[in-house]
């Protein structure tokens, strides 16, 4: 991790990695944690294969969803590492993505309490690395990793 280029989180999900795996790869699962709440998510597309389309869209409301992600899968290694970018949309074409660019690491690895889930976010210069952070990246991306967390652990405690 590049401390000029990108932005990170770390955390212990007290949940299987393939339950971690299944909450990001199955489209019924990802709605139900991948925005903050109250906010509600419909997967449009989730093809997770490199070079698949990874499209949602994001309701304050619950009625009217509009855009929110369009990205496309640069890496998908089971059940291991998921990389995503939007700066190429899910048809392969060069993006200018709001807020910032971004291509998404995350890793899950197997540990005694769980899943070490580790996120790292680069983008292309300082300037939009301190746009992101400035926007809310932390509190943002730290809720939604706790919402994936409650729900893998939710689903496993079933």
């Amino acid at each position: 991790m590049n401390p000029d280029l990108d932005l990170g989180l770390e955390r212990i999900i007290r949940a299987p990695r393939a339950a971690v795996w299944r909450a990001w790869t199955d489209p019924s699962q990802l709605e139900q944690w991948w925005v903050p709440a109250p906010s509600r998510c419909r997967v449009d597309h989730l093809d997770t294969r490199p070079g698949g389309a990874f499209v949602t869209r994001l309701s304050d409301d619950g009625a009217d969803f509009g855009p929110h992600m369009d990205a496309c899968f640069l890496a998908v290694e089971e059940p291991h590492r998921i990389v995503f970018t939007n700066a190429i949309d899910s048809t392969w074409r060069p993006a200018h993505p709001a807020p910032v660019a971004m291509t998404a690491t995350i890793t899950m690895d197997d540990h005694p309490d769980g899943t070490a889930y580790r996120l790292v976010v680069q983008h292309r210069d300082p300037e939009a690395r301190a746009r992101h952070s400035e926007l809310g990246f932390a509190d943002g991306w730290t809720t939604v990793a706790g919402q994936l967390a409650a729900f893998a652990e939710r689903i496993t405690a079933r």
